[in-house]
Protein backbone atom coordinates (compact mmCIF):
# COMPACT_ATOMS: atom_id res chain seq x y z
CA UNK A 1 0.00 0.00 0.00
CA UNK A 2 1.26 3.46 -0.87
CA UNK A 3 -1.02 6.10 0.53
CA UNK A 4 0.59 9.52 0.84
CA UNK A 5 -0.35 12.56 2.90
CA UNK A 6 1.19 15.99 2.46
CA UNK A 7 1.86 18.73 4.96
CA UNK A 8 -1.35 20.49 6.04
CA UNK A 9 -0.94 23.94 4.48
CA UNK A 10 -4.19 24.74 2.71
CA UNK A 11 -6.45 27.06 4.77
CA UNK A 12 -10.24 26.81 4.60
CA UNK A 13 -13.18 26.63 7.00
CA UNK A 14 -11.14 27.74 10.02
CA UNK A 15 -8.46 25.04 9.77
CA UNK A 16 -5.69 23.88 7.43
CA UNK A 17 -5.97 20.88 5.16
CA UNK A 18 -3.74 18.14 3.79
CA UNK A 19 -4.22 15.95 0.75
CA UNK A 20 -4.47 12.17 0.99
CA UNK A 21 -3.64 10.25 -2.22
CA UNK A 22 -2.54 6.86 -3.49
CA UNK A 23 0.15 6.52 -6.11
CA UNK A 24 -1.16 3.02 -6.93
CA UNK A 25 -4.94 3.21 -7.41
CA UNK A 26 -8.07 5.11 -6.54
CA UNK A 27 -9.49 1.87 -5.15
CA UNK A 28 -6.59 1.67 -2.67
CA UNK A 29 -7.14 5.30 -1.69
CA UNK A 30 -10.87 4.79 -1.17
CA UNK A 31 -10.30 1.64 0.90
CA UNK A 32 -7.78 3.41 3.14
CA UNK A 33 -10.05 6.41 3.58
CA UNK A 34 -13.11 4.29 4.33
CA UNK A 35 -11.16 2.15 6.78
CA UNK A 36 -10.06 5.27 8.63
CA UNK A 37 -13.36 7.11 8.73
CA UNK A 38 -12.58 9.77 6.14
CA UNK A 39 -15.98 10.86 4.78
CA UNK A 40 -16.66 10.23 1.10
CA UNK A 41 -17.67 13.89 0.68
CA UNK A 42 -13.96 14.75 1.22
CA UNK A 43 -13.04 12.98 -2.06
CA UNK A 44 -12.12 15.26 -4.97
CA UNK A 45 -11.39 13.14 -8.09
CA UNK A 46 -7.84 12.07 -7.17
CA UNK A 47 -7.47 12.93 -3.48
CA UNK A 48 -9.20 13.41 -0.17
CA UNK A 49 -8.99 16.70 1.69
CA UNK A 50 -8.30 16.01 5.37
CA UNK A 51 -8.06 18.52 8.21
CA UNK A 52 -4.87 18.95 10.21
CA UNK A 53 -6.67 17.43 13.20
CA UNK A 54 -6.67 14.02 11.42
CA UNK A 55 -3.06 14.13 10.16
CA UNK A 56 -1.33 12.27 13.03
CA UNK A 57 -4.04 9.60 13.09
CA UNK A 58 -3.76 8.95 9.34
CA UNK A 59 0.03 8.77 9.51
CA UNK A 60 -0.25 6.29 12.40
CA UNK A 61 -2.64 4.24 10.22
CA UNK A 62 0.00 3.99 7.47
CA UNK A 63 -0.17 7.12 5.31
CA UNK A 64 3.35 8.17 4.29
CA UNK A 65 4.10 11.85 5.05
CA UNK A 66 5.55 13.72 2.07
CA UNK A 67 5.94 17.33 1.01
CA UNK A 68 3.24 18.85 -1.22
CA UNK A 69 5.73 18.87 -4.10
CA UNK A 70 6.57 15.17 -3.62
CA UNK A 71 2.86 14.29 -3.38
CA UNK A 72 2.12 15.99 -6.73
CA UNK A 73 5.21 14.45 -8.35
CA UNK A 74 4.29 10.92 -7.29
CA UNK A 75 0.62 11.34 -8.12
CA UNK A 76 1.50 12.62 -11.60
CA UNK A 77 4.00 9.78 -12.16
CA UNK A 78 1.29 7.27 -11.25
CA UNK A 79 -1.03 8.54 -13.99
CA UNK A 80 -3.80 9.18 -11.44
CA UNK A 81 -3.43 12.95 -11.14
CA UNK A 82 -6.37 15.02 -12.32
CA UNK A 83 -5.01 18.13 -14.02
CA UNK A 84 -6.39 21.60 -13.28
CA UNK A 85 -8.04 21.58 -16.70
CA UNK A 86 -9.79 18.28 -15.98
CA UNK A 87 -10.69 19.40 -12.45
CA UNK A 88 -12.34 22.63 -13.57
CA UNK A 89 -14.25 20.88 -16.32
CA UNK A 90 -15.06 17.91 -14.07
CA UNK A 91 -14.60 15.75 -17.14
CA UNK A 92 -11.59 13.72 -16.02
CA UNK A 93 -10.63 10.60 -17.95
CA UNK A 94 -11.99 7.17 -17.08
CA UNK A 95 -8.78 6.21 -15.28
CA UNK A 96 -10.02 8.06 -12.20
CA UNK A 97 -12.56 5.34 -11.52
CA UNK A 98 -9.89 2.68 -10.97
Amino acid sequence: MTVLIDTPLWPKHGTVWAHLVSDRSIAELRAFAEGNGVPSRAFDLDHYDVPVERWDELVAAGAEPVSPRELVRRLAASGLRVTPRERHGRDGPERHHR
